[in-house]
């Protein structure tokens, strides 16, 4: 539609052709230098005064030398195509359905109706919150320039101070709570202030230094925790020769005991004489102390290993 009604009129504009060479935007209040060439007002300003310095003005863009700096007068005609433009791609591209504000979003304080779009920068100067749209005399108004503008992140109702209403700028050390100017004059009157931002950089500091202490004892406890599993590892593959070696050595003793009680038993029923004292049956014969000795010993080793296992599991 905008470009049917730019074609009716005889007008085709492309936003490339109005932007400026020196912040690559659209021109805010357009002036034109003796070359031909135009600039922002404020861009092509702030050059010069760097350049004046070197004892040289020129075009940014020709680099035409000028031998007094030339005096900047607005270019209407150029400023009212710049204002078609904006107005013609308004109307080509009108603000998705996706920029309205939701429950979550800060909404533009400037729109009117029942669905405000979602406001991007707020004015701390002005205290409203702004969508892109409206946020734009703030681009070009020289007045508005100076304005201090933040992300929209939260309502600037958080940000004013309850009784004063006014910015809450500046942290009281004494009282730990972040308060408005005028809450220094009346109730925090001799308590330790600083701005806001300086307590923010020094907490942000204190951060910084805190979790990098965190890691640091992290990484100290996974490191012993690498080891007490290493050590446990070691430990269960060394105790287990050690368990059936002994298993063996109980089992190679018993058959011995029994083996020797055995030929004892068969060389005093031999003898002429006859056993002298009475004879003790080897069914009547126990090995408990020794076989609870070594069940005793391997239950020990076993539960040595769950004891291990269980404190590194713990950690």
């Amino acid at each position: 539609m905008a470009e049917l009604q730019q074609q009716e009129h005889g007008v085709q504009l492309d936003q490339n052709q109005f932007c400026c060479s020196v912040c690559l935007e659209q021109l805010r209040e357009p002036v034109t230098i003796p070359c031909g060439h135009s600039y922002c007002k404020g861009c092509i300003e702030g050059c010069w005064e760097h350049k004046e310095k070197k004892g040289e003005v020129s075009c940014p863009q020709c680099r035409e030398t000028f031998s007094t700096r030339p005096v900047l007068q607005r270019n209407t005609m150029l400023a009212e195509l710049v204002e078609q433009l904006k107005s013609s791609l308004q109307q080509a591209s009108p603000p998705a359905a996706e920029a309205c504000a939701g429950p979550a979003d800060v909404a533009c304080d400037f729109c009117s109706g029942t669905g405000p779009f979602k406001a991007t920068m707020s004015c701390l100067t002005c205290l409203v919150s702004y969508c892109p749209a409206h946020l734009e005399p703030h681009h070009r108004v020289p007045a508005l320039k100076n304005h201090q503008l933040v992300p929209a992140t939260i309502p600037l109702q958080e940000k004013l101070c309850r009784k004063h209403n006014k910015l809450i700028e500046i942290y009281c050390q004494t009282d730990k709570k972040c308060i408005c100017y005028l809450c220094v004059i009346d109730e925090h009157k001799r308590h330790c202030t600083v701005s806001a931002a300086a307590e923010r950089a020094v907490e942000q500091k204190q951060l910084t230094v805190t979790q990098k202490k965190v890691q640091e004892r992290q990484k100290e406890r996974e490191n012993e925790l690498n080891e007490l599993l290493q050590a446990l590892m070691e430990f269960k593959s060394g105790s287990q020769p050690a368990i059936k070696i002994c298993d063996e050595i109980f089992d190679e003793l018993i058959c011995s005991i029994k083996k020797k009680h055995t030929l004892s038993l068969s060389s005093s029923c031999e003898s002429p004489d006859g056993p002298t004292g009475p004879v003790v049956h080897p069914q009547h014969l126990t090995f408990h102390p020794v076989t609870d000795s070594m069940s005793k010993l391997r239950d020990d080793i076993e539960g040595l290993l769950k004891d291990t296992s269980h404190r590194i599991s713990a950690t």
